[in-house]
This record gives C-alpha cells, structure tokens and sequence, in this order.
C-alpha cells in the first residue's frame, strides 16, 4: 500500500489472512482412516489458540485452531450431545471448522458441552490425545464487534481506523481509516445503549482540523472540537467526553518504556439539541483531573476517574507522576433539567491502593467494570493493570463498594472493555500473547458474576496472530452493524461545514498553547 510516505511493509497481515484458503484442507481426499484405538498421548493436544474449557456464545464464527504437535495428517472429531459429530481430515495442523456445521451444532447445543479429539498421523502410527471440552452458553453474544486497529509505535503518524467485525463470521469491514483525511488521527468511538444509530467517531487532522463526528437521528454531524473518552447518556441528548492535555513521555529502561500522563483534565458535555458544550462545577474542579466517564444505565448517576492535581506547570511532567492514583467517582444527573448534583467518592484508590479507570457498567445495572493498576491513567503501558468487578446491587445493600480482581486476569495488561447488551459477555484488550501487543479476548460473566476462560477473537487462519503486528483497542459491542460508509464519513471529516461550538471557560480548561512539545505524534499513535 502507498500512502505518500513510502510502501507500508505491515500490509503482510491481509496476505494472513487470506492464506487459509490456500492452505487448509477439510476432508481431504485420500486421508488414511485411523484405527478405533490409537495410541493414548495420555494429555490433551497443545492447541493455538488456547480454547480447551471456555465457554462460548451460541452465535460465534468458529475457533479454528492449530495443533502444536508433529505429525503429518491430522483428524479432529467434535462431538455434542445433539446431532451428529463433526469431523475434519487435513493434511496441516492448521484445523478449520466448516461454519455451517458449526453453527448448526452450536445452535443444538446451547447450555451443553463439546468434545474435541484430536488424532495426529505419525512416522510411528496414529497417536489419539485426550479429548478437551468447551461448553456454549444458552445466551447469544451482540453481533458485532468495533475496534481501532492501529501499530504499538509512538513517535511517528501511522496508519489507523476503525473496523468492525461480525462476530458470526471472520467479516472485517472498515467503518474509517485516516487515508480518508490525508493521514489524521482516527480516535475515540463511542456508541449509545450499545447499538449503531447513536455513534461518536473522533478525529484530528493537520489539514482538516480536529473535529467529532457525530451520527444521530440520521444525520451525520462535524462538530468542530476535540472530545476524548466519551459516553452518551442513555436518552441520547448529551454527550459528556474528557477534554484533555494528554503527554506521553519514555522512561529510560523497563519492558515497557511509554508513559501518558493527563497534565490537566477536566469532563465536558455536548448538547445535542442545542448543539452547546457545557460543564458544571464537580466535572470540572480546579485542582482535581477528571476522566473516563460513563453512565449508569438509568442515566440517574454519571461514573467517572478523578485524581488530585499537585502541579502549578502545564506544560512539563511532574517529579511525582508515579504517585498519582485516580478515585472512582459519581455524580447525580437529572436529564430534563439539565442539572447536576455533587460528586460523590464510590471508591478511593486508597482504599485499592491502584488508580481505579475505565468503568463501564453492565446494562442490567448489575456490575461495574474497572481497570486499576499501579499508578496513572493509561492502563494500556501498565503491566500491572487489572480487571475488577464491583457488585452494584451488594453495594445498594451495604453501602461499599467491594472490588474483586478477577480469575482471568494475566500477568500482562488488561484495559479497555465493554459489555454486551444482554450483561453476559465482556471484550477486553490483553497483552497477555506477548507483552506488546494488544488483542481483543471475550469472557463470559454469569449471573453470580464469575468470568470465564476468556478466549481471542477468532481468525479464519488461526495463526495470523502470530504473524501480524497490528493491535486491536477500545473494543465495542454493538448489536448491529454500522451502517454509514466511510466514503460519507471521510466527506464528513474533510468537509468545511462543521457546528462552531467554545469550550466553556474554567480554571481547569486545558490551554492548547500550552501542550507540551511533543504531543502531536503521541495523539496520533497512541493505543
């Protein structure tokens, strides 16, 4: 691909992707039957993807795998309590999973078990491994996944966008990409009650200005100023986002050298229906650093990250930056009079000893999720980073909010995440394949709020992971497809016409004349 600056060697993971169809062979003709009795590995097959003993929704695209042993045929028999067994011959340890058969099955066997044996053809016979189970869950995940696909670098414009994928099949289409607009940044999305007719895309561009795109009622807005992370309230009339002057700066060694900092941050609303940017006086304290907001699902309370600002300069990082953790706030919110109440404390990073960011609450009201790690506000450079989960309906009983780490996470970073509509599936991006790169992983939550084996986002050629150097971020839900074209998006983008909106004036607005040198770059590779 060109894109004016020279041919872009990472193009190598569309080529991935494609070479299954080349290489796989299902039922391939001439495979040599196994006999009844193989010999016993005494173990299951190595797999990857690692999918023995997850649970999975009912209506996901099949998780091919590969069989990590020697051989030279390969034979995997699923089979489930309803209908007849499936089986796969091929020649490659690259297993791939006929969709139909896949779908029928899952479809016969909501709530139950599948059995997947694996045989592998060796110089000295057949060697039959011990069978590894996965159990599909009786509820259905939304059918659409959204995501920015961007490269883990921070000093250069890279190419990025926003895609979606249909969680049925391995579709991948691109809602937008920045080639749109002479290569800007392609930011935050955001979607309201977790479908498509609602949608934020956040753009920044040399040429065209930063500006958010919005998609409401059928008609597609360019409201020029920048939001950050955003949240629509529920009712759709407005949108609270972080304005921010966000710096990245490195550290000399370390596994992870990228640091981000928000040197001052305040929460702002837009207004759709009078098309005005508003704050009000606990979004925007002088001496505090609000971020990360998002609704309850009653749109009654407004969750929120809050830290306090010891620094008088804007422009330089502080000596302490480690020693700034963020508190999970709230504040009451009533929509028809456009009036907030006073920020409450839900839990103190004290109390957690972790800076407590990125939560979202699952529609039935019931959990909110958290990231905490060990300091700052970008859980992404944080190996220490975390998934807790916070019982709402206990906390109604008790008054506290209890949080718990949960079961699946690794010893790498875990960060952003959201819920699906239904309140039984989490999307969550991991680092825990390599340390570097960010992948979408989906977890099932059931009703006691226990989380699941969680299992990657399946490729039709299961080894693409391996071979691309792409990260997935910010996943996103959606119960459907985003239906506007990135042709009329990009018009959107490059257009003059945008709605002319001022940033209210507070102690805690951020000065763009201020931002420190550098920030340029990091806005648009950020992950």
């Amino acid at each position: 691909m060109m894109n004016g600056r020279g041919p872009y060697f990472l193009t190598v993971c569309a080529a991935v992707v494609a070479l299954p169809v080349c290489v796989m062979c299902l039922a391939a003709a001439g495979s040599v039957d196994p006999p009844e009795q193989g010999a016993s590995a005494g173990r299951p097959p190595r797999i990857e993807p690692d999918y023995a003993g997850v649970v999975i929704p009912p209506n996901i695209a099949p998780l091919n795998f590969v069989v990590r042993e020697s051989g030279s045929w390969y034979r995997v028999r699923i089979e489930a309590e309803q209908g007849g067994p499936v089986e796969i011959d091929s020649r490659s340890p690259r297993i791939a999973i006929p969709q139909k058969r896949w779908h029928s099955m899952l479809v016969q066997n909501r709530g139950r078990r599948l059995a997947f044996e694996v045989l592998v053809q060796t110089g000295d016979g057949w060697q039959r491994f011990d069978a590894f189970d996965m159990t599909v869950a009786t509820e259905e995940i939304d059918g659409y996944l959204v995501y920015r696909r961007i490269h883990p670098a921070h000093s250069a414009w890279r190419d990025m966008g926003i895609y979606q994928r249909n969680l049925r099949t391995f579709e991948e289409s691109t809602i937008l990409t920045n080639d749109y607009f002479r290569g800007g940044c392609v930011n935050c999305h955001t979607f309201r009650n977790n479908r498509t007719d609602t949608m934020l895309v956040s753009t920044r561009s040399r040429d065209y200005g930063n500006s958010a795109v919005i998609l409401k009622d059928g008609r597609t807005e360019k409201v020029g100023s920048t939001f950050g992370y955003a949240s629509w309230h529920p009712s759709g009339k407005i949108l609270v986002y972080t304005g921010m002057k966000v710096a990245m700066f490195l550290h000399s060694a370390g596994e992870e050298v990228r640091d981000v900092i928000d040197l001052d941050s305040l929460l702002a609303y837009y207004d759709t229906g009078s098309h005005q940017l508003k704050t009000a006086p606990d979004l925007a304290q002088k001496d505090r650093l609000e971020t990360y907001p998002t609704w309850s699902p009653d749109g009654r309370f407004l969750y929120f990250c809050s830290a306090p600002l010891t620094w008088t300069r804007r422009n330089a990082i502080p000596d302490r930056y480690s020693e700034i953790r963020y508190d999970l706030m709230r504040i009451a919110y009533d929509p028809n009079a456009d009036v907030w109440g006073q920020a409450e404390t839900v839990l103190a990073a004290k109390d957690i000893g972790r800076s407590v960011l990125l939560p979202r609450i699952s529609p039935d009201g019931r959990w909110l999720l958290v990231s905490a790690c060990d300091y700052g506000c970008f859980p992404v450079y944080r190996k220490s980073s975390d998934l807790y989960l916070i019982d709402l309906e206990a906390a109604g009983r008790t008054a506290r909010h209890e949080p718990r780490r949960l079961e699946i996470n690794s010893d790498e970073s875990e960060s952003w995440h959201s819920w699906s509509s239904n309140s039984r599936w989490i999307a969550f991006s991991s680092k825990r394949d390599d340390g570097v790169f960010t992948r979408t992983y989906i977890s099932y939550v059931d009703p006691n709020g226990t989380a699941h084996k969680p299992f990657v986002l399946p490729q039709r050629d299961p080894t693409a992971y391996g071979a691309c150097l792409w990260t997935y971020s910010v996943p996103e839900l959606v119960t459907e497809p985003v239906r506007v074209t990135r042709e009329s998006l990009g018009r959107v983008v490059r257009s003059s016409q945008k709605v002319a909106v001022e940033m209210p004036v507070t102690t805690a607005t951020p000065k763009t004349d201020t931002a420190p040198q550098g920030t340029t770059p990091y806005l648009a590779g950020r992950e």
